[in-house]
């Protein structure tokens, strides 16, 4: 279907919560989809927004679900924050967070000393245990002067028991205290694509970036001058498709479906 419907695409970026899986459920036989994509000859690396793991967490997911990528990039929300910090702060220094542990991992391994005062930024993702004293903490400091980045404005994450917050609705509240918006480095900022398309060595033109978001993965995509796929097995429908432009390269229900004809 790819190869028919969009030529000349050499390498696909895709997302995970939502095309891959729902929390712990696959999204259909993920084996099967990963011989298909592989038959294709499709480099490809993943991008997400979810801010909570490290990329040793998703590959050991894979592996849960029967796949072992050997090569595949993964570039996560917050190894984007480490690329955006380094572009402006390269010798390192110290930020405070909110967040979990692949935003802690992502930020020391880049070399960032994670502090609760005197810090140059202020980064903040899902975090599961938010406290009223997370947000007037983070709010101070960038009251102070910190600059604020954002993972991602995802407010919602798709699970198999519905929608959950995400780190959009964590942003959100830091906003509200500190009257000040975040630097949004994950999709749609074009930050985390072009991180993706490095690592691939892939031209924009020539990749497919594939998400089950219109707000993100499919604007990400086309802010970054990639072709773009919607598939509908994750956070949105149809009928918000209806009223979307410019409308994705391809639509499809599953990623198994987008890839079949590989």
């Amino acid at each position: 279907m790819i190869s028919t419907l969009v030529p000349n695409i050499e390498a696909l970026i895709i997302d995970f919560d939502g095309v891959l899986w729902r929390d712990e459920q696959a999204i259909g036989s993920l084996p099967d989809v990963f011989a298909a994509i592989q038959a294709g000859g499709w480099r490809f690396a993943f991008a997400t927004n979810n801010s909570m793991f490290t990329p040793e967490h998703y590959h050991q997911k894979l592996k849960k679900f029967g796949i072992v990528l050997n090569g595949s990039p993964i570039v996560t929300s917050p190894m984007a924050v480490a690329y955006a910090l380094r572009q402006r702060w390269p010798d390192g220094g110290a930020v405070h967070i909110v967040g979990e542990e692949g935003l802690r991992v992502a930020l020391q391994d880049a070399g960032y000393t994670i502090r609760d005062e005197g810090v140059l930024a202020v980064v903040a993702g899902l975090d599961r245990n938010l406290t009223y004293d997370k947000i007037r903490l983070a709010a101070g400091l960038i009251r102070q002067g910190a600059v604020f980045y954002g993972t991602n404005p995802d407010k919602t994450y798709p699970t198999p028991a519905g929608l959950a917050p995400g780190a959009g609705s964590v942003l959100s509240a830091i906003e509200a205290a500190a009257g000040v918006a975040p630097i949004i480095v994950g999709k749609p900022s074009p930050t985390l694509f072009e991180a993706a398309l490095q690592m691939l060595d892939a031209l924009p033109q020539q990749t497919l970036v594939i998400g089950d978001r219109l707000d993100t993965d499919i604007l990400g995509g086309q802010r970054a001058g990639m072709r773009t796929a919607l598939v509908l097995s994750g956070v949105s429908t149809r009928k918000e498709l209806r009223s979307w432009q410019p409308q994705p390269d391809l639509v499809a229900a599953s990623l198994a479906e987008l890839v079949k004809s590989a």
